[in-house]
């Protein structure tokens, strides 16, 4: 899929790896729905995309995912402003041991709630022209962190439903491709708070360092870079791409067939 053209959401977008991811959809010739709920970050980051790309390349919307709701009205408004959704991230997620629910309802509800709600836009089933949805996993989405069994759940929970979800478009004739972007430790906030956020399993926080200094850590450009492969690379659908320091390689699960 070239970019050119293209109309993108992503959430999770006014920092960390979606800023990156952001950025370098807007570099590739795309148009860019921002989703956030940090209305401080994204209007700095905003700001500096219209000088950028100019004043009609990016578009704003205050979303929480775990609002049907906000949701709903962020996709209409990308579709009403951009003319329709090519490409959806699901990137919003966080790392918080202490709320449990609340990480289970961001890092896995979000995703499943992005995803239907891209398909009523994007599936060639309700008249939409196909594309793509990327969603962020993590190197715990493919194995676990003994420091993080929730957060480890939900990113194990969203390579399942992306496999799946992939699986089922493809039998269904969605015309939607579906992967998974399973980036290891990357320099955000979320790795720096980590600590603080380890609740009862706070006590291995040194174990969680060794495992960090062990595999070393990405910056977000190599993440978006990653991105980019999975979104344009068309034969590219259930794939769960695991990035580290060290390199990349595609994660496959047992087949039934």
């Amino acid at each position: 899929m070239a970019l050119s053209g293209k109309i993108a959401v992503v959430t999770g977008a006014a920092m960390g790896i979606g800023k990156a991811i952001t950025e370098i959809l807007l570099q590739n010739g795309a148009k860019v729905a921002l989703l956030d709920v940090n209305e401080t970050a994204a209007g700095s980051l905003m700001e500096a995309l219209n000088k950028q790309h100019g004043q009609d390349r990016a578009l704003f919307l205050n979303c929480n995912v775990e609002s049907e709701e906000q949701m709903k009205a962020a996709f209409q408004k990308t579709a009403e402003t951009f003319g329709g959704i090519d490409i959806l991230c699901n990137n919003a997620g966080i790392m918080n041991e202490n709320m449990w629910e609340k990480t289970v309802s961001i890092n896995l509800m979000g995703v499943i709630r992005g995803t239907y709600l891209a398909l009523e836009y994007m599936s060639k089933m309700t008249g939409g022209q196909g594309g793509v949805i990327v969603n962020t996993a993590s190197v715990a989405g493919v194995s676990f962190l003994l420091t993080c069994p929730v957060y480890t759940a939900t990113k194990n929970g969203v390579v399942g439903f992306t496999r799946a979800m992939a699986a089922a478009s493809a039998a269904s004739g969605y015309g939607i491709r579906i992967n998974a972007l399973c980036p290891g430790f990357v320099q955000t906030d979320l790795l720096s708070d980590a600590t603080s956020k380890l609740g009862r399993f706070s006590h291995l926080a040194d174990v969680s360092q060794q495992l960090v200094d062990k595999m070393g850590i990405l910056n977000v450009s190599e993440v978006a870079e990653s991105f980019l492969e999975l979104v344009t690379d068309e034969t590219k659908n259930g794939d769960a791409l695991l990035i580290t320091p060290k390199g990349k390689k595609y994660v496959t699960c047992p087949s039934f067939k």
